[in-house]
């Protein structure tokens, strides 16, 4: 029988080539970790690794030995998922990607509210800003924004309307636009370049305007970092009406709506995950994220698809 602690030193080692480094990532004494290798290699009756220079590399039985390791550290690991599948409790690890737009105003008290319902298990929050093209099976993303075909399952939550927004400090000094046509004459705050081909904005009584914004003085990649751009008053920029309100909530009076009723197309909010079967701590997840859809994006949705 194999040891499984002896095991995870030699994959460690392999994939790091040092003893040191793989000590401070397994939180191990040097001498520790040295000695499960050696013990591995006496249970073997065969060499692992040696050194050459300042690294440690495989010798041939260690490069056949590898792989069966890692298949049987992958078992090992699949079968204490499947045991905790049994247990009543949902349990266990999961990971919950979310639109930097949506962090704030909506995930801080639906993960909040998760975790209590559901105490044995542990959730990593990421925020990002570029869609997933890929995800681990105990991994679920919320995007903002169009998606395109990634392998993965895609369930839409919603969507949110956008609209033209800048603080009354500005508009005051620059004046206050009356047609989109004006916007040129305005500074313009943008978020990683999404109006670099022509914003198209719609209005129930006029035609549709193709909006050709100027150079951004000022372009940033986190949807935080935009919205607090335009409210300090650097310029106009587009964003979600639903993003605004939550803001507004704790901030009142910073911004104010520039040309109401020119509006680009929603933006969808598009919930990732892997096709398949799930863990009982993905699904319960899933099923939390769907109860918790603020019914303002369901609102919206169907607005959209009525129009």
């Amino acid at each position: 029988m194999y040891d499984f602690d002896e095991l995870s030193a030699f994959a460690d080692v392999m994939s790091t080539g040092s003893l040191t480094r793989s000590a401070h990532k397994l939180g191990l004494a040097k001498s520790t970790l040295s000695r499960r290798i050696s013990q591995l290699e006496a249970r073997l009756e065969q060499p692992l690794l040696r050194r050459q220079a300042n690294r440690l590399i495989p010798t041939e039985a260690g490069l056949l030995f590898h792989s069966y390791c890692t298949e049987l550290l992958a078992m090992a690991a699949h079968s204490q998922e499947a045991l905790a599948e049994l247990r009543e409790e949902i349990s266990g690890k999961v990971t919950l990607e979310v639109h930097g737009a949506l962090a704030r105003g909506w995930m801080a008290g639906v993960v909040d509210a998760f975790l209590t319902r559901y105490p044995k298990v542990e959730l990593t929050l990421h925020t990002r800003e570029s869609p997933p093209t890929k995800m681990h099976s105990n991994s679920v993303h919320i995007w903002l924004g169009a998606t395109h075909e990634c392998g993965l399952n895609q369930e839409r939550l919603g969507h949110l309307t956008r609209g033209l927004y800048a603080n009354p400090s500005y508009l005051a000094k620059a004046g206050y636009p009356k047609h989109p046509n004006e916007l040129k004459t305005h500074a313009w705050i943008d978020l990683l370049d999404t109006s670099s081909n022509g914003l198209l904005l719609h209005h129930p009584q006029h035609d549709d305007y193709l909006f050709h914004a100027p150079r951004s003085r000022l372009r940033v990649d986190l949807t935080v970092l935009h919205i607090d751009a335009i409210a300090y008053g650097q310029g106009i920029g587009l964003l979600p009406h639903w993003v605004v309100g939550k803001r507004e909530q704790h901030h009142p009076g910073d911004l104010v709506g520039c040309l109401p009723g020119w509006e680009p197309t929603p933006l969808p909010i598009t919930m990732l995950y892997a096709y398949g079967h799930h863990s009982r701590r993905v699904n319960a997840l899933l099923d939390f994220l769907r109860e918790h859809v603020p019914t303002t994006w369901q609102t919206t949705q169907a607005t959209a698809h009525a129009t």
